[in-house]
Formats: C-alpha cells, sequence, structure tokens
C-alpha cells in the first residue's frame, strides 16, 4: 500500500520523530549534538519554521514545529537531513544511510494536545530509563521552560505564555505540568498519531481540518483515541 503524503499546513504545530536506520545512535558525543541542534536552528530559521521545543535522545529526536509555509517542515528536515548525514559519515568515518527512512509527523490541535506533546517530549528520557527528572537530561527543552537555562534556538509557541502572566509563573505552572505527567492513553495517542501521520485533535478540529486537504488524516472516527497498543517511544 502507498504511503500516505505528510499533513503539513502552515500555522499549525507540528510533533516530528526522526530515528536511527535499526534504532543505531544518531549521536555520539556533545558536539553531535551541538552540531544537530545548531542545523536544526538554523534551518528552522531559513525555511520560516517556529523551533518551539525539542529533545534529543541517542537514536532519534523529538520536535515541536509551528511552519509559516505548506513546505516549511518538509524543506527543513530534508536540509538537516542531508548535512548531519554528512557531518556524521565524515566525522565516525562511516559511510551510508543514518535514518530510518523519512521523518514521521503529525498536526496537532494547539489548545488540546500543544502543551501535552511538550509534556511528552520532556518526559521521553524518563521513560527510556535514562535519568529519573527530566532536568537531568541536558538535551531538551525542558531547561528553557522551567527556567533552568535560557535556550537561543527556542521561539515558545503562544500556548505556552497562556500558563501565567509572568515568566516565574510560567516556568513553575509548566514544572508542575511534567512532574504530574500525562495519563497512559495520552502516550499512546500521541506516539501513534505522530509514528502513523494521524492529526490530533477533537471531531470539530478534525472535520475541519479535513475541508483543505484531501489526504485522509485519521485512522477511523476523527478525534477518536487510537487503538491498541502504540509503537514504543
Amino acid at each position: 500500500m502507498a504511503r500516505l503524503a505528510r499533513l503539513t499546513v502552515p500555522g499549525y504545530p507540528h510533533h516530528v520523530i526522526q530515528r536511527g536506520n535499526n534504532r543505531q545512535d544518531i549521536v555520539r558525543s556533545d558536539a553531535d549534538r551541538e552540531m544537530l541542534l545548531d542545523l536544526l536552528s538554523e534551518n528552522a530559521r531559513k525555511h520560516r519554521v517556529a523551533f518551539n521545543a525539542y529533545v534529543l535522545m541517542d537514536n532519534h529526536f523529538h520536535l515541536l514545529l509551528t511552519p509559516d509555509t505548506a513546505d516549511g517542515v518538509p524543506a527543513m528536515m530534508q536540509a538537516v537531513g542531508r548535512r548531519y548525514v554528512r557531518y556524521f559519515n565524515d566525522l565516525h568515518h562511516r559511510t551510508g544511510t543514518l535514518w530510518e527512512g523519512r521523518y514521521r509527523s503529525t498536526l496537532i490541535q494547539t489548545e488540546r494536545y500543544l502543551l501535552a506533546c511538550m509534556v511528552y517530549m520532556d518526559l521521553n528520557p524518563v521513560r527510556a530509563g535514562m535519568v529519573n527528572d527530566p532536568k537531568h537530561h541536558r538535551w531538551s527543552s525542558y531547561h528553557h521552560y522551567s527556567g533552568q537555562s535560557p535556550d537561543r534556538r527556542i521561539t515558545p509557541h503562544p500556548m505556552y505564555w497562556s500558563l501565567g502572566n509572568t515568566p516565574f509563573a510560567r516556568e513553575a505552572a509548566y514544572t508542575e505540568m511534567v512532574r504530574s505527567g500525562l495519563p497512559v492513553e495520552q502516550i499512546g495517542t500521541i506516539t501513534d498519531g505522530t509514528l502513523h501521520g494521524w492529526a490530533m485533535g477533537d471531531e470539530a478540529f478534525v472535520a475541519e481540518l479535513q475541508k483543505r486537504t484531501p489526504r485522509r488524516i485519521t485512522r477511523g472516527r476523527p478525534g477518536r483515541p487510537a487503538s491498541g497498543s502504540a509503537e514504543p517511544d
């Protein structure tokens, strides 16, 4: 069966996952991580994509991106993918592919899923057993949003500003959201939606979005949580 075209619509947040081929590591040092983040940030600006949030793992990464144009995210990811593979292969004396095929992505309803998606991303290192608190994982935007250290790469989504009237109030509110975590069903919905490209939102949101694209954007009934077990993140 032919693969569905990626769903990408200007002005909406997109959750993106890119994995290493056969789950191999895509970074081997902090220098690799800095290079990857710099390329992501640089190409986000170049292609008019707001770089809202990220987490780098050893063998994959997650991004939250809001493009100004329909081709912003694909152009950004293509540029980063090609440039980083050349860098990585040259530095580590290897050849061949680095990525597990094309990146996975989904479009999300801001009010219902944006903050939940950020929490999901920041808890990824905890779920993977790498750390017991996201503050101990250096390579994520959690440090920016929790007030630990500013990150010049990040462009906060307006939804984040709704968490409080002052920086301290927003940081405290977001930190508490991460501490509280997400229901298991929501984790599964976010994972499954992103890996399969299903839009995430309530029925009205998905129905309205479907009018803007001929591409099928849900597995079944709009807004219904994904059934079955999700592929591990």
